[in-house]
């Protein structure tokens, strides 16, 4: 990362304007466009079912799958001892706001939809093994207790981050979420045991939200997305699924630092060297991505396993080569040959434009994960007002949590900016005695 300035800010410079309420209007916007999504739900529940619920699916793995991977991407920067990031690290921990109503919305899938979108429910699998993995119970034991264990790590952690801040300012935030601040800083003790006790806490919680999202998401990736294909296993996909959502969550990162930053008119603490890095990170996970989509099918071809050709074939025939050619523009051609010079990253419309290339690839990626494999050979493929009055509503509903998570907390994390202590984390401390503890601990 970037090299970071000498200089640390004051507390008072640090919180001078970054408590500046979100626009109204745009939580209006957020508000109306979930008001859209859940009119056309609906009708659709009325009118074409099937498509409702599968149009419900890939936007729950869409903005579900980018938000968990925002609270990992943070984690990550615990686990690393990262400072470049805490100027803008918490426009990224606001995505956890997302998680609670997208479990509510996997119980929904799970228990009103799922005959509509699984085609197990209603067809016995010709292969033992699926069968005792698919079945009913199973099956839906395993994806709550799944999700639900990222969950509650991603909240936990998250709640630690937010805490340390909200500690020494309190009146940083929202009225409507005092109560909920002063419930959070009860028993906070001084700035300097809080600050070691806490990071000792997040160094543990880091690694196990590290195991949980990482074999999480492949086994949610396999049950939600991979088991709609009778005849496809992958045990790539996993890794390729959860690939695409962090390399998503950190694009849509980089767009909302910029407009962060000119709403708050905060230049001098989110600098240009922060975009750098984010187009370094952009660049390097699209790389990646790309490594993991010519090493799935890579695997098919050196182990000359022709019955798993038809999955990739698919989806390019016939109606599906369109979409899937313009994924992988979007996801790779675009952000990887675009970003290669330090100029795209610096010159914030180009930024724009290559991180924007990948969320909006992202979305047709989970699309193409999972309406190939329900709808088969198609010419006129299933893309109309369901799916994208769908991806309105969760547009809005995503929007209007994230806003009021950044409305209800400090904007930035004030203590690791600006306390006298906050490079005394590099060294570990027994939190009780404040003594460094010894190499071997």
């Amino acid at each position: 990362m970037s090299s970071h300035d000498a200089h640390a800010p004051t507390r008072e410079e640090v919180l001078a304007g970054i408590d500046r309420p979100s626009l109204p209007l745009l939580k209006t916007i957020c508000l109306v466009l979930a008001g859209i999504g859940l009119l056309v739900f609906v009708i659709g529940l009325f009118f074409e079912p099937d498509r409702a619920w599968q149009a419900l699916l890939v936007n729950w793995l869409y903005f579900t799958s980018i938000s968990s991977a925002g609270v990992m991407f943070v984690a990550v920067q615990r686990i690393t001892t990262a400072r470049w990031s805490r100027p803008i690290v918490r426009f990224l921990e606001g995505y956890v706001a997302f998680l609670p109503v997208a479990f509510v919305l996997l119980l929904l899938i799970l228990f009103v939809g799922r005959d509509h979108i699984f085609w197990w429910t209603h067809d016995v699998p010709a292969i033992h093994e699926k069968r005792v993995y698919l079945n009913p119970p199973f099956f839906i034991s395993r994806v709550i207790g799944t999700f639900l264990i990222i969950l509650l790590l991603s909240l936990w952690y998250i709640y630690t981050c937010v805490r340390l801040d909200v500690g020494i300012v309190p009146e940083a935030g929202s009225s409507w979420a005092r109560g909920l601040r002063e419930r959070m800083r009860r028993r906070f003790r001084d700035e300097r045991r809080e600050l070691h006790s806490t990071h000792s806490l997040q160094g543990k919680l880091a690694v196990f939200l590290g195991f949980a999202f990482a074999f999480g998401w492949i086994v949610l990736s396999w049950d939600l997305s991979m088991s709609l294909d009778p005849h496809f296993q992958s045990t790539m996909y996993g890794w390729w699924f959860f690939m695409g959502g962090w390399v998503a969550a950190i694009a849509s990162w980089t767009i909302i630092v910029m407009a962060w930053r000119r709403y708050l008119g905060r230049y001098d603490l989110i600098q240009d060297k922060h975009f750098h890095d984010l187009g370094k990170l952009c660049f390097a996970f699209t790389a990646f991505w790309g490594y993991l989509t010519f090493g799935q099918y890579l695997v098919i071809w050196y182990g000359n396993l022709g019955e798993e050709t038809h999955w990739a074939r698919l989806r390019l025939i016939e109606g599906w080569r369109i979409p899937t050619l313009i994924t992988v523009g979007l996801m790779f051609v675009l952000p990887f040959f675009g970003l290669l010079s330090r100029a795209a990253k610096l010159f914030l419309p180009t930024m724009v434009l290559f991180a924007a290339s990948t969320v909006v690839g992202l979305w047709l990626h989970r699309y193409l994960e999972i309406y190939p494999s329900i709808y088969g050979v198609r010419d006129n493929i299933p893309l109309g007002i369901w799916e994208l009055g769908v991806t309105l509503g969760l547009l809005g509903v995503w929007g209007f949590c994230y806003l009021a998570f950044m409305d209800a907390f400090p904007r930035m994390r004030v203590l690791l900016m600006t306390s006298p202590f906050r490079d005394e984390v590099q060294i570990p401390v027994d939190p009780r005695t404040m003594e460094p503890l010894p190499a071997h601990e």
